[in-house]
């Protein structure tokens, strides 16, 4: 089933996680734990994180440097796969603009389709120090706005190389990101609502927002979105805390705020309480969001399901 009729199907807020794949090399058997408690809270749907290849630098056995180009984390079709044949529970792959051409997305879709999955998250994803050079006869889309129109017109059965036969129409229902707090390279936040109208134009279906710990952040963004005539669904992100070196690297990696009420409370904090500290508040966020009757709460919780068991238990859901 689509994302977009779970939503318009559910009578109560939808309860949705994100994962990420480990990373080359690394054990799935971590994943499928986390897989194996998140799953007891029914969530209708799950996404699961692409990654581009990126450079790194190994040394060497004489002691130098030598750049690697390689994809650390691997893998998201195999955890679609799981998630959507195992789990009966419908994947959301990320599909991304950084790092892969038009063509390989093509591909990527393609291979969604013959599995069966046909909801997809449409973002370009994180700037690295690797830019991967175009080769002749291949293109790429730049921004998120150009991969939802190249998936709109697959949903057509439009695709890169013209006069195909029997060309199918595919049928992905295609959600993208929001930020409340803006995204760090628009120059305000009507900026930036208006990019991701365009976005919402071009076919996305509905939006799932950056992580904010402060809700008032979410329901003004709701508030412009509409008044900027986003009429498609917005899902609020969340993810907490827990640990004090989450009060630096979020803003950092993310460009959110953190408020200060929260920030003291970690600071002044034994390292061992920050976990208790962070679900606390995000326990707060989610019941103001319930009584608001968002359309689903979406939890960033990538590889451990210890912090979300522990608000799930608070929140007694």
């Amino acid at each position: 089933m689509k994302v977009i009729e779970h939503l318009e199907k559910a009578k109560n807020t939808l309860i949705s996680f994100e994962i990420i794949p480990p990373k080359r090399g690394g054990n799935i058997k971590q994943l499928l734990q986390v897989l194996e408690d998140i799953v007891k809270y029914n969530p209708p749907f799950i996404d699961i994180t692409s990654h581009a290849a990126e450079v790194v630098y190994e040394e060497t056995a004489a002691g130098g440097m030598q750049m690697k180009i390689k994809r650390k984390r691997p893998g998201t079709l195999g955890i679609c796969a799981l998630i959507q044949n195992k789990y009966n529970i419908d994947a959301v792959p990320h599909v991304l603009c950084t790092g892969f051409t038009r063509e390989e997305t093509e591909d990527f879709l393609i291979e969604l389709h013959y599995l069966g999955i046909d909801n997809v998250l449409a973002i370009r994803g994180d700037d690295s120090d690797y830019k991967k050079p175009v080769k002749f006869g291949r293109s790429i889309n730049e921004y998120a706005v150009d991969l939802i129109k190249q998936l709109n017109s697959i949903n057509k059965g439009k695709y890169l190389e013209e006069g195909l036969l029997d060309a199918q129409p595919m049928n992905f229902c295609v959600g993208t990101s929001g930020y409340p707090e803006k995204h760090y390279e628009a120059p305000n936040l009507l900026t930036d609502v208006r990019n991701t109208k365009a976005k919402v134009d071009a076919g996305a279906s509905y939006i799932v927002t950056q992580m904010f710990y402060n809700n008032k952040a979410y329901f003004d963004y709701v508030d412009l979105c509409r008044k900027e005539e986003i009429n498609v669904p917005i899902i609020p992100g969340l993810k907490i805390i827990t640990s004090k070196a989450h009060i630096k690297t979020l803003p950092k990696n993310f460009y959110i705020d953190i408020p200060q009420e929260l920030a003291d409370e970690i600071e002044a904090a034994k390292p061992e309480h920050v976990n208790e500290i962070g679900v606390n508040w995000t326990a707060k966020q989610v019941e103001e969001l319930l009584n608001k009757n968002v359309p689903a709460i979406h939890f960033y919780i990538m590889q451990s399901s210890s912090p979300m068991k522990m608000l799930m238990k608070k929140l007694k859901i």
